[in-house]
């Protein structure tokens, strides 16, 4: 009787339904998607992350052609973990909310900040997330929370660039992504904009 119980205690361990963790999603655009990614890879609750392109009109963008379109990265999270509350909280913490031109160096519209909310309540919760950031900050925030409408993933090459291990040609020579990556972030000061505008209060590389 008593292996009966244990069988059956393990079989319900590694059925399907008992593995599947509550899920929301979140979708975000903070300039690069690969720093965008990285950081949310980082925090606690976080399940997945997808680097693409949100908020424009085109049927299939591609990272050649994606205008009107925002590198953005989708965001599936544990809520019993980490509110959404909480992460937009965070994300706010890790981008220059004064830049309405882009994002650190790069420049136009595929680099914008934003917010893209699925429903009513998490339009509230970010909406609240950008009033208490402005009011921590003291200065008026440009990133926008609008309602959700497109995102499309991005070429499977961009997925989880900060680890990958394919080597790209890059001014250092042939190196593992993972290695671009970081000197991209390094140079591009990133992590050092984010501290000279929020202080104490920056959460860069990674969000906490």
């Amino acid at each position: 009787m008593q292996k009966f119980f244990l069988a059956a205690l393990l079989a319900l361990s590694l059925s399907p339904a008992a593995a599947i963790a509550k899920t929301e999603t979140a979708i975000v655009a903070g300039g690069c998607f690969w720093c965008v990614e990285s950081d949310f890879d980082k925090v606690k609750g976080v399940i997945s992350t997808t680097s693409g392109y949100a908020g424009g009109t085109m049927k299939s963008p591609t990272y050649q052609n994606h205008e009107g379109n925002q590198e953005a990265v989708k965001v599936e999270f544990d809520p019993d973990i980490i509110s959404y509350d909480k992460l937009i909280a965070g994300f706010l913490r890790t981008i220059d909310v004064t830049d309405d031109g882009g994002q650190f160096c790069d420049r136009g519209e595929s680099y914008l900040s934003g917010i893209w909310t699925i429903d009513d309540k998490q339009k509230a919760a970010a909406e609240k997330a950008v009033k208490d950031a402005e009011a921590a900050l003291g200065k008026k925030i440009v990133t926008p929370v609008k309602p959700f409408t497109t995102f499309a993933d991005a070429e499977d090459y961009h997925q989880n660039y900060h680890t990958g291990e394919n080597r790209v040609l890059t001014r250092f020579g042939w190196v593992k992504q993972s290695y671009a990556y970081e000197q991209y972030r390094e140079g591009c000061g990133r992590d050092e904009q984010v501290k000279s505008v929020w202080g104490k209060a920056a959460f860069t590389n990674p969000v906490k």
